[in-house]
């Protein structure tokens, strides 16, 4: 069975860009993204049908191989075919060797640290403008949406828009500055919530300081689109090897 079919089969799709959630116009460091983001999902270590995962995970390692190409993904996307001959798509390569080597394990001290690096940054208040504008000044949304921001964040965040506002460079959105006293204090209960779900969700996992990066995303909110991307785009520069850019030919007949 080829690839394509084999992704209708298993993802009930066969649009390779859709398997990884990407789309046909997306650079190479978001087909990568694509990749890791999915794959974490159907990883066999952490899914109950070991088999049906192992499936996935190395259709989607293909998948990937496909994508990162040049080549292929040229000929995919004009003809909307696959070279199943391709060296990349041999059926005896170790999938999970691939992957650990595309995304080498990521501890939380690497998280923090990277936390660290970026409160108070530059990056982390156009992150922030560009929320406030995309949720109209909606500090429910925008604590939702925002990297690492936990509750005890708030004022720090808030503050951060406040002056920006005063700047002008934000305009003044009455969601934000006539918020009422009932929603902070609604939104505070919600936190309180989902800090005690996190911390049995982290007993139950057994989450511990040298876990994987898989394991962290579970209870820190990062889950998000946007800080799911930008935090593993910040992370893949200084501790995962860039994927190479393949350039592999097609076989001769």
């Amino acid at each position: 069975m080829g690839l394509l079919e084999r992704c209708e089969e298993l993802f009930k799709t066969s649009n390779l860009y859709d398997v990884l959630g990407v789309t046909k116009e997306a650079s190479d460091a978001e087909v990568r993204r694509g990749y890791y983001k999915v794959s974490l999902q159907v990883h066999p270590d952490r899914a109950q049908d070991d088999e049906l995962a192992t499936e996935k995970f190395q259709a989607l390692g293909k998948v990937y191989e496909v994508l990162k190409d040049e080549d292929q993904r040229a000929i995919y996307d004009e003809q909307g075919i696959v070279d199943e001959e391709s060296d990349g798509l041999n059926q005896d390569r170790n999938w999970e060797e691939y992957w650990r080597l595309l995304f080498p394990k990521i501890t939380l001290e690497d998280i923090l640290e990277f936390e660290k690096k970026y409160k108070d940054t530059e990056e982390e208040k156009e992150d922030l403008s560009r929320l406030y504008v995309q949720h109209e000044g909606n500090m429910d949304r925008i604590m939702d949406s925002a990297l690492f921001a936990e509750d005890g964040e708030e004022p720090r965040l808030r503050g951060i828009l406040q002056g920006l506002i005063d700047t002008e460079d934000l305009p003044a959105l009455r969601a934000f500055t006539h918020e009422s006293a009932k929603k902070k204090s609604n939104r505070k209960r919600r936190a309180e919530k989902e800090r005690k779900e996190a911390e049995e969700m982290q007993k139950e996992l057994g989450i511990k300081s040298t876990d994987s990066l898989e394991a962290l995303i579970k209870r820190r909110q990062t889950s998000n689109e946007h800080g799911f991307n930008s935090l593993i785009a910040g992370l893949e520069a200084k501790y995962c090897q860039s994927g190479s850019k393949g350039s592999s030919k097609k076989k001769g007949k």
